[in-house]
């Protein structure tokens, strides 16, 4: 395993606030991050927003503002909520900066020293919603409307510079077939497998820079056009790790987590990152990410989410959700409730009864019981184990499968096993005290060794999912902790987590319920 882990959100674009989809990225990003670092690798966790481009122009002069006034106003609502999130990036990078948009001019300009730019003209339909253009056939089978947003088309016909895409989708195919974990989940890769195979032609890269009102990176080479955004946006990655070099301050300064491990991305740019972003870097010849991971999108009770029908989940409504659950509840839904990779409902009602179920019921009365327990029969201090009781290997078979199991879930983004083993640890222990009866045991002075292995059995057990808990609920996990009288280890997670590193005699402290149940 490498030393280093590089993680990217995309950067978001600034023509509206956040949402769920924003967060929901945005957590998976977060817990990858928590969860690599606490196993002790060097991470760097890189998100950012999008700002340039033609929607962005048209969106700043309908509110009557330049595109530079409505980045700025919408970036702080990005930055605000990630604060909220708990999100710990480690660069959050705007492609407005200097540091960006002299990279971006760069590899421009060592595209064209290469040949891999031609001055071309365009004439076709042009969906401005994802700044992408669309072939006839596309268009005319979406009868001329965008597929993503359903709103129209543009038509466009002007000069434009264009990039030599279709030299590298030979490459690219073999790349693909020859790497499985390249693209994910499955279905994915073999969409964008499909579509390559019927041909695609080269990339128009540039527009006319008096359509942008000079906002966005001139072409370095014909300062009468700027770079595509699309072009300029997924070059973030890389300019955000110091690359390439162009004799600067911010020069290499991340250069050691190239290539990324994986992108985190929503489907619908799928395409971009899987395609276009790849073709870029070996025409360039710079190794490619590991992995350009597409989750799936949400809808919201049952339905599309729309501000008309009031189910859409903006970033207020986060907010209330926060305020009644916690922010912890809410990152740990967003994940544990459908499979990364697939789309999923948001629900109220289903929010609840995990909460209730798996959380309440689950993983707190878990720890509630636990340090009772040990407050009633042992004066508040974890005993040490002192007898053999068989039903011990049944919790350590479950937590042998999470800290056996973790490292794979989350190296292919599979949090909801990951979680599914966690809940089998908090499960297998539950079931522990009941097989047991520590209660019945307390009374008989002869069973005093047995009721010890017991109850250190089941702290040792919380003790072990509250540190896997934590990438996901870090102030749960820090809280349940501090009630076993520890605080988080800084030591990697497999060391941290190996059975019987909880010390005996560890004084505990009943706290507040981890989940207060919900009515």
């Amino acid at each position: 395993m490498a030393d280093t882990y590089y993680v990217t959100t995309p950067i978001y674009y600034v023509n509206d606030a956040p949402h769920i989809g924003h967060a929901y990225t945005t957590i998976a990003a977060d817990v990858l991050a928590r969860y690599w670092r606490s196993a002790g690798r060097d991470v760097r966790f890189l998100t950012g927003t999008d700002e340039h481009g033609i929607k962005i122009v048209k969106a700043a002069s309908e509110k009557g503002m330049t595109p530079r006034e409505l980045a700025d106003s919408v970036v702080v609502h990005f930055q605000k909520l990630w604060d909220d999130l708990e999100i710990t990036h480690d660069d959050f990078i705007r492609t407005s900066e200097p540091r960006h948009e002299r990279r971006v001019q760069e590899i421009v300009r060592r595209l064209v020293d290469a040949d891999q730019i031609y001055l071309g003209a365009y004439a076709g339909w042009y969906d401005e919603g994802q700044e992408e253009f669309v072939t006839e056939s596309t268009a005319r089978d979406n009868d001329y409307a965008s597929a993503i947003s359903g709103k129209p088309l543009t038509r466009y016909e002007e000069p434009s510079y264009f990039f030599r895409l279709s030299r590298w989708i030979e490459p690219l195919i073999k790349h693909i077939e020859a790497t499985p974990g390249f693209i994910r989940p499955d279905a994915r890769r073999n969409e964008v497998l499909s579509k390559l195979k019927m041909g695609v032609e080269d990339l128009s890269i540039s527009r006319l820079r008096e359509k942008l009102g000079n906002w966005g990176v001139p072409m370095p080479n014909d300062e009468t056009h700027s770079v595509y955004v699309w072009i300029d946006a997924l070059a973030n990655y890389y300019s955000a790790c110091g690359l390439p070099r162009i004799d600067d301050e911010h020069d290499a300064a991340a250069a050691r987590y190239w290539p990324a491990d994986v992108h985190v991305i929503g489907k619908d740019i799928l395409w971009f990152h899987a395609v276009y972003w790849p073709c870029m870097l070996m025409a360039l010849d710079i190794e490619l990410p590991r992995c350009v991971f597409a989750h799936g999108w949400w809808t919201s009770e049952g339905r599309k989410m729309s501000k008309s029908l009031g189910n859409f989940i903006s970033r207020e409504v986060i907010g209330e959700i926060c305020d009644e659950y916690g922010v912890d509840v809410f990152r740990y839904y967003l994940l544990r409730t459908v499979t990364f990779g697939l789309d999923g409902d948001f629900s109220r009602d289903d929010l609840r009864e995990r909460y209730n179920g798996e959380l309440a019921n689950g993983l707190g009365n878990l720890l509630s019981r636990t340090v009772n327990m040990i407050g009633r029969y042992c004066d508040g201090a974890v005993p040490a184990p002192d007898a053999d009781v068989d039903a011990v290997a049944d919790v350590r078979r479950a937590a042998q499968a999470l800290t056996s199991g973790a490292d794979d879930a989350m190296g292919s983004c599979q949090f909801h096993i990951y979680l599914a083993h966690l809940q089998g640890l908090v499960a297998a222990t539950n079931r522990f005290i009941d097989a047991t009866k520590p209660f019945a045991l307390a009374k008989d002075d002869t069973q005093r060794s047995r009721l010890a292995t017991i109850l250190y059995t089941c702290a040792e057990a919380v003790r072990i999912a509250l540190l896997y808990l934590a990438p996901f609920m870090p102030a749960t996990a820090r809280r349940g902790l501090a009630q076993l009288g520890l605080d988080v280890s800084e030591e990697p997670l497999s060391v941290a987590s190996a059975w019987g590193r909880l010390p005996a005699g560890a004084q505990t402290d009943k706290g507040a319920a981890l989940f207060p149940r919900k009515t």
